[in-house]
């Protein structure tokens, strides 16, 4: 039988997540503070360890750090909404969570969405091998970086018209492989870099904060009207989808849409899809990563069969192999390759 463990300081979260995820059949334990939880996770292996950010004696974050250098475990951050939290749990995705869920006020599981999305991420993440896990935790954490202003002529060459645009999608276990590519990217790439990575806003918006401070390119969080340009990676703000449109001028600029269409918003097909509308199919490399579900490969499918070029990430390597299968099995994909393989076409992408 799998086990989780729940970690959270509020007796009315911790009932509310035993009453949901105990429909799974799983054997459940709690903690409600991290040391308690630490020393538990040390004691027994679980497949699931639900990890609160805010408690007292010891933290989400500290506790979080503990775990994967004692006994590494698929931990679940489980945050709040406030700007704070969505920064550390942008931070706990880069020392080793496999994902998060967001928590408003008191855990309102009895939203249908949101427990959907408790059951589907505690579900996926408890196949997590503990191999895989170790694996994730062996990557090198990325290092900011002090970009050097671009002179006039620099930035001149860098926003020419272009004539390519590389798509990026990922959820599960995508932040570090997203931190990666935006990492390796040189200055003066000659393609603009759109990437839907599944968060709300306020996690959308800090993780494009952090990577602006990996990135050798800008990184900016997206709005409505936006133009792209080559040169620039812009991270797909949360809580919306991105789509492409072209002004009579024929710039390329962004357009939101509030409409609920699929599980997540944003989302990685209405990407996808928009960009074969607006740029044209063999103008695209889309490339799907890690993460529960299919978002991304009905689109993947649509760039391929417009003439695009498409890589998924292998079982090998995603953390959730979920998306890029889906996507390999509808006949999207053009080349599958281990993440390692996929960074290198990136930076390579002429």
């Amino acid at each position: 039988m799998k086990k989780v463990l729940i970690v959270d300081d509020s007796a009315l979260v911790r009932k509310q997540l035993t009453s949901l995820i105990s429909e799974l059949g799983f054997e459940i334990d709690i903690a409600k503070n991290g040391k308690i939880a630490v020393d538990m996770a040390c004691a027994t292996d679980y497949d699931v360890i639900t990890m609160d950010v805010n408690m007292p004696v010891m933290d989400g974050l500290t506790a979080l750090k503990e775990i994967m250098e004692k006994n590494p475990s698929a931990v679940l951050m489980v945050s709040s909404l406030t700007s704070a939290d969505a920064t550390t749990t942008v931070e706990a995705l880069e020392l080793g969570a496999m994902d998060y869920v967001a928590k408003p006020g008191t855990m309102q599981v009895g939203d249908d969405v949101n427990k959907e999305e408790i059951l589907m991420k505690v579900k996926s993440l408890s196949r997590i091998s503990k191999r895989r896990i170790k694996s994730k935790l062996s990557q090198p954490r990325v290092r900011e970086r002090r970009r050097a202003p671009n002179t006039q002529n620099e930035m001149q060459k860098c926003n020419e018209d272009f004539e390519k645009v590389l798509l990026i999608g990922a959820s599960t276990g995508g932040p570090g492989l997203i931190e990666q590519i935006c990492s390796s990217i040189n200055p003066c790439y000659p393609y603009p870099v759109v990437i839907v990575q599944h968060m709300p806003e306020q996690f959308t918006e800090a993780f494009a904060a952090r990577l602006n401070k990996v990135s050798s390119l800008e990184v900016v969080h997206t709005k409505s009207n936006m133009e792209i340009v080559a040169s620039k990676i812009y991270l797909a703000r949360g809580g919306v989808h991105l789509h492409f449109a072209k002004k009579v001028s024929g710039k390329i600029v962004i357009r939101e849409s509030n409409e609920t269409r699929g599980f997540f918003k944003p989302s990685v097909d209405e990407m996808f899809k928009s960009g074969v509308q607006v740029f044209g199919g063999s103008a695209i490399i889309g490339v799907l990563l890690t993460g529960i579900g299919d978002d991304g490969a009905d689109g993947m499918v649509e760039i391929k069969k417009d003439g695009g070029y498409t890589l998924g990430e292998s079982e090998e390597s995603a953390t959730v192999y979920g998306m890029p299968k889906e996507a390999f099995d509808r006949g999207g994909v053009q080349e599958q390759l281990p993440f390692n393989r996929i960074l290198k076409k990136i930076a390579t992408f002429k």
